[in-house]
């Protein structure tokens, strides 16, 4: 098996097992994408992905399929876009598959609902460590924590779409962004 066809099977490998073990959605799969990817595997820098992260939540789509998709296009092209993709969605076909069954014949049962319970604490617990190890890398400052902040508080409290959030997110950050560029190319 030549290198690249390697480091493709690699990709698929690697992405299913992030699929397979990590419950909540893509959130929860920031810290072990983060993990497989700069630490583990030494494919991109910590810059890196954290650029994929944010692409991946401004393109329409789940953010764990679009990191795996730019991941997999950055190591490997096409084929590693197309199998770093299938291998972190299969796990959660199949796995949604067996709790439909499983779920229609079993909910009623007390320690399935105490397993679902557990589920979703762990869930918290990945949300809040992919939002500390994003906040840790991305960049400070007073205009960074007014975006944030204001993005906090549109989603949160004004019902004001998602898309709409990311979309004035990026203007702000662009304009602000801008303005120092040139603020700095008057000194």
């Amino acid at each position: 098996m030549d290198s690249k066809a390697k480091r493709i099977l690699t990709l698929f490998l690697t992405f299913f097992k992030i699929g397979a073990f990590t419950f909540g959605g893509g959130y929860a799969m920031i810290p072990l994408i983060q993990r497989e990817i700069v630490e583990k595997h030494g494919w991109m820098t910590d810059e890196d992905i954290l650029d994929i992260f944010a692409i991946a939540e401004s393109t329409p789509g789940p953010i764990a399929i679009n990191s795996a998709t730019f991941v997999g296009w950055r190591v490997a092209g096409f084929f590693g876009a197309a199998l770093a993709t299938f291998g972190v969605v299969l796990p959660s076909f199949v796995i949604i598959l067996l709790i439909s069954f499983l779920l229609t014949n079993f909910a009623d049962i007390p320690t399935v609902q105490y397993a679902f319970m557990g589920i979703r604490a762990g869930v918290l617990a990945l949300l809040v460590k992919a939002l500390w190890t994003m906040y840790k890398k991305a960049p400070k400052g007073l205009i960074a924590y007014g975006i944030m902040a204001a993005a906090f508080i549109v989603t949160a409290f004004c019902n004001v779409p998602v898309l709409a959030v990311i979309a004035g997110c990026a203007l702000v950050g662009l304009g602000s962004s801008l303005w120092m560029a040139r603020k700095e190319g008057k000194k």
